[in-house]
């Protein structure tokens, strides 16, 4: 497993992907670089072995085991951080995080190697002082929250993560008979007519989708919050390369597009339902529908899409987790927030007793 940092060309200090300049920043010599240059340098680097500086361990921790991992087990790994040894435990699908020591970002490379190796990258737009800033305005619109949940602390566990998506475009041909009713009313005098036409219905087409989106992470207990921020722009997505990693964490795929093959189909011959269905309008009611479908052609691609992530844990209530989620390019928010019952309680009560006095004063209980 190959453990790195992507690292500046002028000073060797780690860099950070800055997603409002879209360029890599080094904290240390405040210099700017672009994808394209970071990459050149990389190469130059690999091709000039002798005079990198990356030549630190990249093995795991002594004792490490390197089976393969099982399946059926979940599973940590060890690794030793590149710029200053210290021991880095990620779990199976980590690939890309920070050393708590040194702080200095981290991608776990070899985890997007070969079948893992994603086809795009959406890059973060909304750099994280931004998103801090959005999530003070919509949290403080809510009431009853606790006052903890605004704390420096909690603030500062706000996290950019890359998820894992499939992103299927599919062409289907579809066809369907059905039976369709024109139902005319009128009326002459005090006479009411119906007439009631029926027409065979048949339609038949190509129907041609895009960027349907499915999830390939199976831990991801924030589905909810993380559809809830979609549409992401996805014509904006980049040829996957690791420097985009630096600085947030990423997550590798542990669900494999044979295993949604069901689910794809569903939805997809769901869509083309509704779209052969509504071609056949004009009609009062249709029946007797009969559907067949053919995927003629799919197209799957493996990405990685960004959204910021704060988790609120309730001590109080079993160690509850809230979650929030923002769309780390459109900046769209969604989340379950805690609130505070007995805030909600006392303020209740003060109402109830303003309107009780209300009440005696204007002599209702008289």
């Amino acid at each position: 497993m190959n453990v790195e940092t992507h690292k500046c060309p002028n000073c060797g200090g780690p860099l950070l992907f800055d997603p409002k300049t879209q360029r890599f920043h080094c904290e240390y010599c405040f210099s700017s670089f672009t994808e394209s240059e970071v990459t050149a340098f990389e190469q130059k680097m690999a091709e000039n072995p002798q005079i990198s500086d990356q030549q630190q361990s990249e093995k795991t921790a002594e004792g490490q085991d390197s089976r393969p991992e099982e399946a059926s087990a979940p599973k940590m790994d060890v690794f030793l951080c590149p710029s200053c040894g210290a021991q880095i435990v990620t779990d199976a699908t980590t690939a890309a995080t920070y050393c708590y020591y040194c702080h200095n970002p981290v991608v776990l490379s070899g985890r997007l190697q070969g079948d893992f190796l994603p086809d795009a990258v959406l890059p973060f737009a909304v750099e994280k002082e931004k998103a801090v800033d959005k999530f003070l305005a919509w949290s403080k619109k809510k009431w009853f929250i606790p006052k903890d949940f605004f704390s420096k602390n909690q603030i500062e566990k706000m996290t950019g993560v890359y998820f894992p998506y499939w992103l299927v475009d599919a062409q289907i041909e579809g066809e369907m008979d059905a039976k369709g009713n024109v139902l005319r009313v009128w009326r002459i005098g005090e006479i009411e007519y119906t007439e009631t036409k029926q027409f065979a219905i048949h339609r038949k087409g190509k129907l041609n989708f895009s960027d349907l989106i499915k999830t390939a992470l199976s831990k991801n207990i924030t589905q909810k919050m993380v559809t809830a921020v979609q549409p992401f722009p996805l014509d904006k997505a980049v040829p996957f390369r690791s420097q985009y990693l630096s600085g947030f964490q990423a997550e590798k795929r542990d669900i494999e597009i044979e295993n949604l093959k069901e689910n794809i189909e569903g939805d997809l011959k769901q869509y083309s339902k509704s779209l052969l269905k509504d071609s056949a309008n004009g009609f009062t009611v249709i029946t007797s529908e009969n559907y067949r479908f053919n995927i003629e052609e799919q197209k799957n691609r493996y990405v990685l899409l960004p959204v910021w992530l704060l988790t609120y844990r309730n001590k109080r209530k079993n160690d509850k987790v809230y979650y929030y989620a923002m769309n780390g390019q459109t900046g769209k928010v969604s989340g379950i927030l805690h609130l505070n019952k007995i805030k909600l309680a006392l303020t209740a009560a003060s109402l109830f007793t303003v309107l009780l006095l209300g009440l005696l004063a204007g002599g209702y209980f008289l």
